[in-house]
């Protein structure tokens, strides 16, 4: 036990780095954040330019965040210099009675209750709109304006900078080996050796399940190897932010997507392609079969950006049952808090980094995050049937 703490935070990526910040921001005057690899690596679900972020969402739960969403990352720009959120809006796009359509309902139904503003958009509206797009002409959608892009690289850099700048301990290369939880505090032995502190994050992405056994948990995680792709095009101008939303096609597969931003080149990918592995099976070279699977898609939906594939990249999906997020403390222990973002939470960072903060050094937040909780079924009932794909389920 070489150097006591208030708090340790374990992972420096999107969510780490937010707790670390947003610790420092609560008052916590001693904060120790444990990265086992470099800051700002992409072998998380941190790397890359790009995620969507969006309020159309499929449960009333995340819907009525967004706000504060929105608001901690506005902080982030104002205190950084840095921005990390661009509008472009958003739509969602399905087929008229399909399946898809009834998610795009399940959005409508969430957004109304939270008192979300958005638009239908009819075949017409959609082509006369986005003509980007080829559809059929039974396709429906919905527009919601503050859709855009969260620069998921930059808000990584932002939090470490200024956590940095208010005085939190970074150490990179520091490989977690156990934890101890005592009702006093906590003990977290390392590659570099132990150090002890008051309270515990535990923000380790899809290494979580490693540390479950040290900290009483025995609920199912499943990972699954996504894969991204970024495609040229001799038409990119049509395709800039101010000209292309961020967009969402709920068909048989999900497949969503980005205007031209940090690549020259339209990013695209499937949602839950189902690649299920062990955590020893990660890998972060992408495969040859995903751009091909990509590129149909959009020489059928998007053609003028149907070109040549510049670059792919992998991310790993780590998912409860239910793919909701974890973001509780562990029953018996307040000092100890733990998020998992089941591959839909880049979007939420700030705000989950926010929200653990406030766990660990008030007990409480105003938000609802009783959805999120390690006592619902999906975390403690072993008959739950997995439903991976964000919907009606």
């Amino acid at each position: 036990m070489s150097q006591g703490y208030s708090h340790i935070v374990i992972g420096a990526g999107a969510i780490g780095s937010a707790a670390a910040y947003w610790l420092a921001q609560g008052g916590a005057e001693r904060v120790l954040v444990l990265e086992q690899f470099e800051l700002g690596h992409a072998f998380g679900s941190s790397g890359d330019h790009s995620r969507i972020i969006r309020r159309a969402y499929h449960r009333e739960e995340y819907t009525r965040l967004t706000d504060a969403m929105f608001a901690a990352w506005a902080q982030v720009e104002e205190r950084s210099g840095l921005q990390v959120y661009t509008k472009t809006g958003g739509i969602d796009l399905a087929a008229a009675g399909s399946p898809g359509a009834a998610e795009i309902d399940g959005y409508r139904r969430a957004m109304d209750a939270a008192g979300i503003r958005y638009d239908e958009l009819t075949i017409d509206d959609i082509r006369t709109q986005y003509p980007q797009w080829n559809v059929s002409d039974d396709t429906i959608g919905i527009h919601q304006a503050e859709g855009g892009i969260l620069d998921i690289r930059r808000s990584v850099s932002a939090h470490v900078s200024l956590a940095r700048a208010a005085g939190v301990e970074f150490r990179s290369g520091v490989v977690v080996t156990g934890v101890r939880v005592t009702a006093e505090g906590v003990t977290v032995t390392t590659s570099e050796g132990s150090f002890d502190a008051g309270h515990l994050v535990v923000a380790a992405g899809s290494w979580l399940g490693d540390l479950m056994p040290d900290l009483g948990l025995s609920f199912e995680l499943t990972l699954s190897q996504e894969q991204v792709g970024y495609f040229s095009s001799s038409n990119l101008a049509e395709f800039t932010p101010d000209r292309f939303p961020i967009w969402i096609h709920h068909a048989d597969e999900v497949h969503y997507g980005f205007p031209v931003y940090g690549e020259a080149a339209i990013k695209i990918a499937r949602d839950m392609r189902g690649r299920f592995i062990s955590s020893a099976e990660r890998t972060f070279v992408p495969d040859d079969t995903e751009p091909l699977l990509l590129h149909d898609f959009l020489r059928e939906h998007l053609p003028a950006a149907a070109g040549p594939l510049l670059v792919s990249k992998t991310c790993v999906y780590d998912m409860p049952a239910d793919r909701d997020f974890v973001l509780d403390t562990i029953p018996g222990h307040p000092h100890v808090a733990v998020f998992n973002g089941a591959g839909h939470a880049g979007k939420f960072a700030s705000l989950m980094g926010r929200i653990l903060a406030e766990l660990l050094t008030v007990g409480r937040t105003e938000h609802d995050i009783s959805a999120f909780s390690l006592r619902r079924p999906a975390i403690v009932d072993p008959d739950f049937v997995p439903v991976f794909r964000l919907g009606p389920g």
